[in-house]
């Protein structure tokens, strides 16, 4: 159980129902069908998450078990903000709600791919734009001192960020 119940409490909520199995062999958790994820040092999987219609890229998050268990019981994407240090419902602010089609974990179960379907305009990156992936950075062997310089791959933003979220503290951190 993730909470510790205070006596009159409300019953558990269905994403604290959901149970993990304990990783016991190589082929229980690579061939098996028990879902026993293997979270990191810092409690954390790495999560991919794509348009489900075209493939794209959207984002790459983190889920605690807390937000992996929310995105399975109520079927839109959980995270949790390794920058702020809590679980974030995708959405809740801006009403981009990703909601879950396809839920994949790999096969050594300590990295997720959502499929989704966003809500509103389509987009997923805090900044405007659909994909948080909107540069590319060019590859190959740069002359010495040369500088890197990003091409943008999304010319136009889908949102104003601004009037999505307000004031809202900007989550990147320097």
């Amino acid at each position: 159980m993730l909470h510790s119940r205070r006596p009159g409490a409300h019953p558990l909520s269905t994403h604290e129902k959901i149970e993990f199995a304990a990783r016991t062999t190589i082929e229980q958790v690579e061939e098996g069908d028990e879902l026993a994820p293997k979270f990191d040092a810092h409690g954390l999987l790495p999560v991919v998450t794509t348009a489900a219609e075209s493939g794209e890229v959207l984002m790459l998050g983190y889920m605690n078990e807390e937000a992996l268990k929310r995105t399975i019981a109520t079927g839109e994407a959980h995270y949790y903000s390794r920058s702020r240090e809590v679980l974030w419902h995708k959405g809740a602010t801006s009403g981009l709600v990703q909601r879950v089609v396809e839920l994949r974990i790999d096969d050594d179960q300590d990295a997720v791919w959502l499929r989704v379907e966003v809500a509103g305009s389509g987009a997923s990156c805090h900044v405007g734009y659909r994909s948080c992936f909107f540069r590319e950075v060019p590859v190959g062997v740069p002359a010495a001192g040369d500088r890197v310089v990003l091409q943008r791959r999304e010319q136009a933003k889908t949102f104003d960020p601004v009037a999505v979220y307000g004031d809202a503290p900007n989550p990147t951190k320097l």
